[in-house]
Parts: C-alpha cells; structure tokens; sequence
C-alpha cells in the first residue's frame, strides 16, 4: 500500500522551459507610440471577397421549377460557400469572406453562383479575378463600394446572371474582419461558423440584495397547543436563504431582526419570494408568502438604512404581514472572481467609481506546440484553440483557428484602468462545438493553459512581448500545453492618481463600514459566478460556462494538500528572507569582520548620545537598501512558477486527493484510509505549531496572573527595582551598556540559554490543563 501511495508522477519538464521566454515580434508601436488600434500585433494581410447579393432573371421564366441559389469561392485548393437562398429573382447573401495571403499559392479567385435542386448542383456562372489586381485597403479608408458583374458559363460566354461583389486586400485592422468567414474556418458549416468569431463581452451589472427581516404580525398557526420555531425562507431565483429561528417567545408575532444576502443582476430577471415558516417538531409549514419585485426595490448608495415596510403575507382576509427592510446595495464592489486574482474593485454605483489611470493594452498574437485536444475516428487528432481574456467587466473572445497547434490570432484589445493592483486573466481554450467531431458538438470546451499578470508589475508606457508556457496540472502531473505569445502595456494617463491609489483602501467603503463576513463572502461569490455564465451563456456565440467558471477560478477553495504545502513554503520563504537581518546583526557580534564591529559599535553610540537621528537614520538605511536592490529588480513579469507551486514533489495519490469531489468520488477504501491518517498527521502539526504560539502568549500574561506566585514575584521585584535604578542612571549610559552587552566578542558569550530566556520558559501556560 505504501508503495502504491508514493508512487511518483511524470516528471515535469526542465526548468528552462516552464519561464517566460523575451520575443522579439514585428510590431509596429515602440515604446514611445501613443495607443493605437492594432500597433501591439503584427499586420496580417487578407484578401477579403464580399459577396453582397445576385440577379437571377432565369427565376422569372422557371416558375415551376424549385432550387436555392448560393455562392462558391474558390482560390487553390481552398474554397467557401455562402447560405442557401430560396429561389428568387435577387437573392441577397451579404457575406464577407477572408484568404489570409500567406495560404493564396494561386494567381486567380473563382467565384460561382450555383444551384441546388432535387437532381443535383449546377453552375449558373463565374466571376474570376486576378488577385494581383484587387486594391489595397487601409482603415481609416472608406469601404471600397461593391459593384455588378455580369458571370460567364464554364465556357467564358455571357450569361444573365450578375453578382455584386467587392474584393480587395486589406489587414486585420479592416472593419470586415469581424464579420468575415476567414479562411481558417473552411470546412465549418454555416450553422457551425458563429462559433469561430471574436467576440467582445460584458458581465450583467450585479448588486447585492439586502433583505432585513424584522418581525412579522398576527400570524395564524394550525395546532396552537405545540412548541413551534418559526422562521424566514428567502428564495431568489437558484438561492436560497433562511433566518434562525424566532428570538421572540410569541409565536405569533416572532421576531428576527436578521440580514439574508443574495446577488442580483440586471435587468432584474427574478422574483424575491419570502416565506413565513413554523417548524413543529419536525413538520415543517409554510403559514404566509410575500413576492417582492426588484425594480420597486430602493438602490442603496451608502450605509444609511432605507425605510422598513410592511408586506402583506397572502393569507385571504386575514391581516398577516411581515416588516422588512429590502434594497439593492449598490456601494458594494460584487465579487464574482477570488479576492487575491481580483481584476475590477468598482462599486456598482458608477457615481462612486475613481478616475481612470490608464490604459491596458493586451495584444494576443500567437500560440506554438499545443496538443492535439480531440481525435476523429480513424484521423489525426486536431486543435481548434481560441483565447478569453477577462479584466473588469470587459471578456474578449479571439477567433477560433481552425485544426492548427500554431495558431496565429494577432489580435488587439484594450481596457481602461482604474486600479493599478488587479489582475488580468488570459486563458487558452479547445472549441469543441463543431459538428463531424466525434463526441464534440455540444460538449464541453476544454482549456489549454491560463496566465495571470499583475499590472502592479508592469513597468509604465513599457512593451512586454514575451513567450508564456502555458501549464495544466492533470492527474498524471505538470504538463506544457504550449507557449502563448503575448504583448502587453501599460499606459498610465494620470501619474498622480496612479501614486494616490496606493493609498486608498483596495475595496469600496461599504466593504468596511459593513463588513461581510468571510462565508457570505464566498457563497455571494458563487452566486454571482453562476449569475454571469449564464448571461454570458446566452450571447451569440455564448461563452460557455465552463469557461467563466475557470476564468473566475469557481472551486479555488477546494482542498489540495499540494496548496497547503506551497503555502507552508511561501512562508518559510518569507522568514528565511528576515533571517539576512539576524545574519547580519551575528556577523557583526561574533567580530568575524573587527573592522565592521568597531564602525557598528561608534555609530549606536553615536546613535545614543543623539537620539533624535536614530529614526531618520533608519528612514535612510531602509532607503539606500532599496536603492541597492534597483540593479537586481526583476524585469519578466511574473508567471506561474511550477516550483513555487510544489508540483515537483507530488504523488499519484496527491493529484487523486486534488481532482477529487466533493462528495468524494472515490471507492477505494485503502485510499480513503490514507487521505484521512495523512491529513491527521497534517493536522497534528498544524494542532502542534498552535499550541506552541498559545503557549508563548500564555506565558507571557502569566507574567501577572500570579498563576507562579514565585515567578510573578520576581517580575513585580524586578519590574519594582528596575524602575527604582532607572531614575538615577541615564537612559544613555543603559543603551551603551545594553549595546556592549549584546554585541560582546565571542569570548565572553556562553552557549547556554540566557537569563531572561530562561525566567520565560520556566512560566506557566494553561497546556497543562488539557486532557
């Protein structure tokens, strides 16, 4: 069992290849350059074909005959199809179709109106232009306006059919890239084809709802004689809540005086339902219900409490009613992402949001090596990957490339900011919403990788263009998924208010004028994640809700002892960084350096005899350490560090705990019996490592308690004496001796305990009380 339980993982790959890699792409915008719409990815070049609509005069003779009429683009090997239209004199299409120029291997792009009927397709006539020829476009040029051609059979003679069509070449800055087929979706159906195109999202307006339930009155219960509790069931479309039981012994006119919590996001969709409840025994019945609708409902700005009211509870003829306080707090900031990865701190309320401080710019441009994510029977795997980046409310969705592990996206976005310290999230993704795949069309996507940066990181008005590993932690271990490429600034528009807001406090006022607590926190948080994939879920194309709930990290509270182990890590990391200082101060004591030993020594009595500069002298120590450090300040911004995240010591068993549910999935009783002595013997020290702090604080106030008459004696006599000296030594000549005293050579030191140290671990603590 134990061998099966320490069994080791694939290792991950080297450390060179789990770092942020210094690109170096052909962009356009230096450091310098003003913020512009695409100057932070490399031009792409496209040859766009909108095909806008036809004449069919063959459709007034042939009343009889039935077809659809659509359009066939052909350039090489590659070709596009627009809708079907139903037989009709001027069938209208509309489409916009984009050859990226690097694939056109061809001189000429054919173009066909073809019919479709019960017997089979037909060409009706074709257009063919010479690629060479078609103009250039470059925003902020007008579109190039389409014009009527008439088409030519197979055998280059006139027929009467026309086409209106336009063609030129042009970037991905053009204004039809958005809408255009691109030729990465070739192969996707008409119906299939909305789910390759950029997006741009926003996240519903959510509001805390309060609801304050005060009392309610007259109530009518059914056997009078019994002890009943009574209490408040809130139902909020999927939430629910309830209140504790009455404090009032009148169980007819019970009383609460409790807050219920819920999110709500607008346009306000649900119906606040409350019911009245009496629990006898264990029956329960509801004995009143009101239904409160959130648009009549006060919108809170600040602390002061709204007016109570009373709502009548739909009992017929008679006077049951319940007093309530409910309105939408809109001073809160709503949490739907972890505080520590938070990328907006907004209120709700625009009126009390901050002045932007810049601009973040984000320029996605490629990714290299991704896996093949699905398999086709019988065929090679394949990778459809698009990329979410979420900050604020703003989500930006790129096109999906089609069966490619090296995809190029080049795409721009911007956001503006209004806190220097949030986080933006950029995550890979396979589209599996295709049809032809196996097991594909309707399934879940599956992420790639997922990268946060801390704009607090980044230099100002500073171009970041760098390679991302993007790592998955699976089952089997640490695995590369790929690199993503990515170019990132920061343009800050006010410096001052840039510098202030490292001052204010992180959250809106509410957050700490009326505080929540921690488990309302996190059970708000998931209400407002659900509420926002399923709006997000119901744009065209949706944003499905596995994605949002990866974005906005919706199980990070879930238990993992390789957390809990890195976590232990970052602390002994951080205490080992404050051991330089001890290090120093030894270096010093034990004259390893007499030089260094005798300046110390002149400066803290130099110190002592002028008190009023030790202050400023420390000011400046801390000031010219920080100067120092200048030199070696990191220049990558950060990324996800594999080390720091303890993956290279795990088990089989570990990743079997972390990927588990909760209720646990997990049959195997060896197993089960293993994750629980392990988190025991976890337990155990963390039980220990408390008991150990307790007892240094009990310690300490048994200094008074006279719990050790003797100890506390001495203290008081010493405490008692020691003031009595002090009045007539000089405070000086004390911090010159306590100077020496500390700092003696090692000669005069012996590796025994001292005095003080020894007085204190002799002093009681209540750990002997404990059974």
């Amino acid at each position: 069992m134990s061998n099966k339980h320490n069994q080791q993982v694939n290792p991950p790959p080297p450390m060179e290849e789990l770092s942020p890699k210094k690109t170096s792409p052909n962009i356009p915008s230096t450091k310098k350059s003003m913020a512009s719409a695409f100057s932070l990815v490399e031009p792409m070049e496209f040859l766009y074909i909108r095909i806008v609509k036809g004449k069919d005069p063959c459709e007034l003779e042939n009343d009889t005959e039935t077809y659809k009429t659509y359009v066939e683009v052909r350039i090489g090997n590659y070709r596009a199809i627009t809708k079907t239209v139903e037989k009709t004199a001027n069938p209208e299409w509309n489409q916009v179709f984009a050859f990226s120029k690097e694939r056109i291997h061809t001189f000429f792009v054919e173009i066909l109106m073809k019919k479709k009927d019960k017997e089979g397709e037909g060409v009706k006539g074709r257009l063919i232009f010479d690629v060479k020829e078609a103009p250039q476009r470059v925003p902020p040029d007008s579109p190039l306006a389409p014009q009527w051609f008439i088409l030519e059979d197979l055998g280059g003679v006139c027929v009467k059919e026309e086409l209106m069509v336009a063609v030129w070449m042009g970037t991905q800055a053009d204004e039809a890239f958005t809408e255009a087929w691109n030729l990465n979706a070739a192969g996707v159906s008409y119906e299939d084809v909305v789910n390759t195109k950029a997006k741009v999202y926003m996240s519903p307006k959510l509001w805390y709802l309060r609801v304050n339930v005060i009392q309610a009155q007259n109530l009518e219960i059914a056997n009078k004689n019994k002890k009943a509790d009574v209490f408040v069931k809130a139902v909020f479309g999927d939430a629910m809540a309830r209140t504790k039981f009455s404090t009032s012994k009148n169980v007819l006119n019970p009383l609460w005086n409790e807050d219920l919590m819920f999110v709500a996001a607008e346009p306000f969709e649900h119906l606040l339902v409350l019911t009245v409840v009496t629990k006898v025994e264990n029956n329960e019945e509801g004995v009143g219900k009101c239904v409160i609708h959130l648009g009549k409902l006060e919108r809170r700005l600040g602390s002061k409490p709204v007016d109570a009211r009373w709502y009548s509870l739909d009992r017929p003829g008679e006077n049951c009613k319940i007093q309530l306080r409910a309105s939408l707090d809109g001073g809160y900031h709503v949490l739907d992402e972890t505080a520590r990865h938070s990328s907006d701190t907004r209120p709700t309320v625009r009126q009390l949001w901050k002045q932007e401080i810049g601009v973040l710019e984000l320029g996605i441009l490629n990714a290299t090596g991704l896996p093949q994510m699905k398999m086709k029977s019988g065929q090679q795997g394949r990778t459809d990957a698009y990329c979410v980046a979420k900050y604020g409310q703003k989500w930006v969705r790129t096109r999906t490339i089609i069966n490619s592990s090296s995809p190029q996206w080049n795409e721009q976005y911007t956001w503006l900011v209004y806190d220097p310290c949030t986080v933006i999230t950029i995550g890979v993704f396979d589209n599996c919403q295709f049809q032809g795949l196996d097991n594909a069309k309707g399934s879940r996507d599956s992420r790639i990788g997922k990268i946060r940066i801390r704009l607090s990181t980044l230099e100002v008005d500073r171009i970041y263009t760098y390679s991302y590993p993007l790592l998955v932690l699976e089952p089997q271990g640490l695995k590369k998924m790929g690199e993503l490429q990515l170019a990132i600034r920061f343009n800050c528009t006010s410096y001052i208010n840039l510098l202030q807001g490292y001052a204010q406090p992180f959250l809106p006022k509410m957050h700490y004028t009326h505080p929540l607590s921690l488990y309302q926190q996190e059970c708000l948080r998931h209400q407002a994640t659900k509420l926002v994939s399923l709006r997000l879920g119901r744009s065209e194309p949706p944003l499905r809700k596995e994605i949002v709930e990866d974005m906005l990290d919706y199980d990070s509270r879930n238990w993992s002892q390789r957390k809990t182990a890195a976590n232990c890590q970052r602390i002994k990391a951080a205490l080992f960084s404050l051991g330089y200082v001890f290090e120093y101060v030894e270096s010093v004591s034990s004259w390893k350096r007499p030089f260094l030993s005798v300046l110390v020594h002149l400066l803290l009595i130099f110190l002592v005899f002028y008190p009023q500069l030790i202050f400023p002298a420390i000011c400046f120590n801390f000031g010219v350490i920080g100067m120092m450090k200048y030199q070696s300040r990191p220049r990558n911004p950060p990324h996800m560090d594999p080390q720091l995240s303890s993956v290279h010591r795990l088990s089989k068993e570990d990743l079997d705990e972390e990927f588990d549910g909760i209720p646990t999935t997990c049959k195997n009783n060896d197993s089960l019996k293993y994750r629980y002595n392990r988190l025991r013997i976890f337990a155990g020290q963390l039980q220990v490592l408390l008991g150990d702090i307790a007892t240094q604080l009990e310690r300490v106030l048994s200094l008074f308690s006279w719990r050790d008459p003797r100890a506390t004696a001495l203290f008081v006599g010493f405490c008692m004496i020691s003031g009595i000296v002090l009045i007539f030594i000089p405070v000086r000549l004390l911090f010159i001796l306590f100077i020496v005293y500390v700092l003696r050579p090692l000669k005069l030191r012996s590796k025994q305990p001292s005095v003080p140290v020894n007085f204190f671990r002799r002093l009681p603590a209540k750990a002997d009380s404990l059974l």
